[in-house]
């Protein structure tokens, strides 16, 4: 007893779910999928020093 309610929520759930569409900016999704090739370095704030590995490359091949 009682799961009829619980089943009949899970199917309003479901139904408002494949039913559902929400209002989408094509333009804006077309701008982010073109717009993050073209700025591949972006996110890198600083170039990386080759001495800055240094010190870990001494440490891992034991100071050698």
């Amino acid at each position: 007893m009682g799961r009829g309610r619980a089943k009949a929520k899970q199917t309003k759930v479901a139904r408002q779910l494949k039913y559902y569409t929400p209002d989408t900016d094509l333009s804006a999704l077309e701008r982010e999928l073109h717009g993050s090739s073209q700025r591949d370095g972006a996110n890198d704030p600083r170039p990386v020093e080759d001495d800055e590995y240094d010190e870990y490359g001494k440490w891992a091949t034991g100071g050698r």
